[in-house]
């Protein structure tokens, strides 16, 4: 995995980023870490990737042994597929087992600076100014600055001197740019009322050179020297005061430390695919990041935004050449913000995740289309890292970073042709197959494999309620154990017909990369909004289209147990337009919470940050969930 490749983009890459410290250049450089992996740390990973290697390869064994191939060629192409998509989710499961692990040893898993961050209080003394960087592009300047005005409350409600908040701006737009202008203002003479209040400046570039890593890379040419350190913020960032502080207290205490990165939830949302959502990453979430951060340890990855920096580090070592090629796998590079980690880590700074520290928020799509549009560029963004993987330097954690990325979109084509293949060959055998995971198979293998199959993929689901319901303040953040069941079923129930669409859609997202197609990375829209049918129906007619085809094959077939199996997929492909429409509805999502479903600690203990924004923007207020006497007791 670190091998050291001879390309064009390596080539590129060494003259763009400087190569690792030398310690005698400064007194920061002797700081830096080693970038040696511990012995603990490679058992760390071990203790996942040999679990995670042990069971892909149980699945394909007993695949092979319950459906052998033969000499058909369509069937070892279905043992094949078979084999590399649960080899996939085999290791997604062991991350969540692993996550489950850690987490039961508490503070023997976390690393030295997380124990320290729990205890970390207001910013030092002679920490050196913090910069609290938001770029924007084309956004609703009155919901970006309604943001600033409750982070600079927060700021001066924590007493966290030395922070300025710093607008980046890369609005082209006259018309926007004079909003973001008068709204910024406003702010200066609402600022200027309370000394106790941060600095607020704001600047605007005319000509986006590098899209948001130029941004960011031109202020820290800029203003870097005004700076110790910089907490970039996107448009729907979201950060306490307390949290800030605590960030800086903790670089300052930590000179080898030249990132740390949080975790941002999505809040603040109404519609009813919005609101299950933010239920689903807070249930889902924690044992996959608590995971991540024991394994990782100080190669850790950035996320792009909620995260504080060191200036110096930053600036010196993560800047980004082009890729070499036409676009869209070659030319700026997308998904930015990882590679930015890895070349920190290269240079010797230790890149660290806070997977609990709390908070920090962000937005999130708030209907169906929207994410289908962001999953399309993402898409093309982690491909793009194709030609990042070889660059010289990088370490095994940064590569193993980037290749997840990739195969998390690679895999969905995999399980469209898995699923295309195994159907067909269901079809001419009258036999359901592999593509019932062993479930109506005969014989031990059939019936091992459909044990570790199903073992597989609830897993991650299972292991997540059970560690929520294994504490009483986890389980009254999400309402009570009631209202957490309930919840966890509708949303199990709504993935079913979700994944379909977005499988099919992503994995044609994937292919028409690979053929050339350019993807537009324009501003995305945060606020609640409702799809009309005309939108959902022009934009997911192709899902429609393969649900109908899906349909007319089953029914030239006439095997009803094929058709029974895959009846969940045709359908929610043939429904995917009302899937759309319906669940943008933030009148549903408002009634679901008054009904006490899909809630978590956002609703039930409301952070006094996420309850002023909501009244600045003129949100409805969160209504009290309506719970069955003696729920509370039980939570």
């Amino acid at each position: 995995m670190s091998s050291r490749v001879t390309s064009s983009a390596e080539r590129s890459h060494r003259n763009a980023a400087p190569a690792i410290p030398d310690p005698s250049e400064s007194a920061s450089c002797r700081e830096v870490w080693t970038g040696a992996p511990s012995g603990a740390l490679r058992a760390r990973r071990l203790a996942l990737t040999i679990p995670s290697v042990a069971t892909a390869g149980g699945l394909a064994w007993l695949a092979a042994l319950a459906y052998p191939a033969g000499v058909s060629p369509l069937a070892w192409a279905v043992l094949v597929l078979f084999g590399l998509v649960m080899g996939w989710q085999a290791f997604v499961a062991c991350q969540y087992v692993y996550g489950f692990v850690a987490s039961l040893l508490g503070d023997r898993a976390k690393s030295a600076l997380e124990r320290r961050s729990e205890q970390a209080g207001a910013v030092p003394a002679g920490a050196g100014r913090t910069a609290a960087v938001v770029a924007i592009h084309a956004e609703d300047a009155v919901a970006v600055f309604a943001r600033l005005r409750v982070m600079a409350r927060s700021l001066a409600r924590a007493e966290a001197r030395g922070i300025d908040i710093f607008v980046l701006s890369d609005t082209r737009d006259g018309a926007i740019a004079a909003v973001e202008e008068h709204e910024y203002a406003r702010i200066q003479a609402w600022a200027a009322s309370d000394p106790a209040l941060p600095r607020i400046r704001y600047r605007r570039r005319t000509e986006n050179v590098g899209r948001k890593a130029g941004n960011i890379g031109e202020f820290c040419r800029s203003y870097g020297g005004e700076y110790a350190f910089m907490i970039v913020l996107d448009a729907d960032s979201l950060m306490t005061g307390a949290a800030m502080g605590r960030l800086v207290g903790l670089m300052q205490a930590s000179p080898r430390t030249g990132l740390i990165q949080t975790v941002s939830y999505a809040a603040g949302r109404d519609t009813l695919f919005a609101r299950i959502q933010q239920f689903a990453v807070r249930l889902y979430a924690p044992l996959a990041l608590r995971c991540l951060e024991t394994w990782q340890g100080p190669e850790g990855s950035y996320w792009g935004h909620n995260a504080i920096l060191r200036v110096e580090a930053f600036a010196e070592n993560a800047q980004l050449p082009k890729l070499p090629g036409r676009e869209p796998l070659g030319g700026e590079i997308l998904c930015h913000d990882i590679v930015e980690g890895a070349l920190m880590v290269r240079a010797g700074w230790e890149v660290r995740l806070l997977p609990e520290m709390g908070g920090t928020w962000e937005e999130m799509p708030t209907n169906l289309v929207d994410l289908l549009g962001r999953e399309r560029r993402w898409c093309q963004g982690n491909l793009q890292h194709l030609r990042v993987l070889p660059w010289a330097g990088l370490h095994a954690a940064s590569r193993w970073h980037l290749l997840v990325g990739i195969l998390s979109y690679g895999v969905l084509p995999l399980w469209i042709a898995f699923l295309g293949l195994a159907a067909w060959q269901a079809a001419r055998t009258g036999e359901l197959g592999l593509l019932a995971y062993g479930l109506t198979g005969q014989g031990a293998a059939a019936h091992a494999l459909a044990a570790l199959s199903v073992a597989v993929l609830a897993l991650p689901k299972l292991l997540s309620l059970g560690h929520v319901l294994a504490s009483a303040e986890r389980r009254a953040a999400f309402g009570g154990a009631r209202a957490l069941l309930a919840s966890a079923a509708l949303e199990q129930a709504v993935w079913v017909v979700l994944w379909p669409v977005l499988t099919l859609f992503t994995a044609g997202a994937v292919v028409s990369t690979f053929f050339g197609r350019v993807v537009r990375w324009e501003t995305q829209d945060r606020d609640d909004r409702q799809v009309s049918w005309a939108e959902a129906v022009r934009l997911q007619a192709d899902a429609v289209v393969v649900g109908a085809l899906m349909v007319f094959a089953l029914v030239l077939v006439g095997s009803p147990w094929l058709a029974l199996w895959l009846a969940p997929v045709a359908l929610a492909l043939l429904t995917s337009p009302a899937q759309s429409v319906w669940t943008s509805r933030a009148d549903l999502g408002r009634a679901a919470r008054a009904r006490g479903l899909f809630l978590n600690a956002d609703d039930t203990a409301q952070a006094p940050e996420l309850a002023e924004l909501a009244q600045l923007r003129g949100l409805p207020a969160a209504p009290v969930p309506l719970r069955p006497a003696g729920d509370v007791a039980r939570a």
